[in-house]
């Protein structure tokens, strides 16, 4: 039995909220051996429909507000990649970083030590028409390989708003309320957090280059990614803890 995610706890105990604007979520299904040799071992991969699936998503982070501090935002607005797959711990479906992208230095280095998440310093800039958001992303991080890693692409809405029914892709991709993470000794963290559900919308995009899934040794399937786009939603956060094998 799949354990369904609860709020209770994140409500209470919430050290942060962040608010997450203009998100387009592109995904691609790859078999599990892909995946596998990238998580660790105690976590499971989250499959749908026998496949994994690799979600690329780029946003505008428009503010990180600390519990107990004025209500001010910690940083100016900034825009972010990430690159992911889903996973379970124990039956409790989450997110698993593979990487993520951002050019505000006090974020990915307080994030990567804090929530242990694998973040990299990159150019990214972003655009936006009101109706189409472009972003182009340069990595320039110390610790990234020496071939280029980045995006340079497009996208906007293509459907009217929408609300994802359990049971479906759109749900299944989307609707995620905890992030796993991994210490330099192996031990796993858990973060939960809490939103309400994604108001999306089909989208169209237009990539033009995407080396974002090069380092980790494996192309993403020669099809047209699944997208979505969403105007946003704000988010808050309870802070990370280790979980017991």
């Amino acid at each position: 039995m799949e354990i369904l995610h609860s709020f209770q706890d994140v409500s209470k105990n919430w050290i942060m909220k962040q608010s997450w604007r203009n998100l387009l979520f592109a995904h691609w299904p790859v078999h599990v051996d892909v995946i596998r040799p990238l998580v660790p071992k105690a976590l499971q991969i989250d499959t749908f429909e026998r496949y994994a699936w690799i979600g690329i998503v780029m946003f505008v982070m428009d503010g990180i507000f600390l519990r107990g501090l004025p209500r001010l935002p910690l940083f100016a607005k900034f825009p972010e990649i990430n690159v992911r797959t889903y996973v379970k711990y124990k039956g409790k479906p989450g997110v698993y970083f593979l990487s993520l992208d951002a050019p505000h230095w006090a974020t990915y280095t307080i994030a990567r030590k804090w929530y242990r998440l694998p973040y990299f310093y990159s150019e990214i800039h972003a655009w936006e028409n009101r109706v189409e958001f472009s972003y182009n992303s340069v990595r320039k991080d110390r610790k990234s390989p020496s071939s280029p890693v980045g995006f340079d692409g497009k996208f906007s809405a293509s459907s009217e708003v929408y609300f994802a029914e359990s049971g479906t892709l759109d749900h299944w991709l989307t609707e995620r309320y905890c992030l796993y993470s991994i210490d330099a000794k192996g031990n796993i963290f858990c973060g939960e957090i809490d939103h309400s559900p994604w108001p999306l919308h089909r989208a169209e995009a237009d990539i033009y280059q995407n080396t974002l899934v090069s380092p980790f040794k494996f192309d993403l399937p020669k099809i047209t990614p699944f997208l979505h786009f969403s105007p946003g939603v704000d988010s808050i956060f309870s802070n990370i803890k280790r979980v017991k094998e």
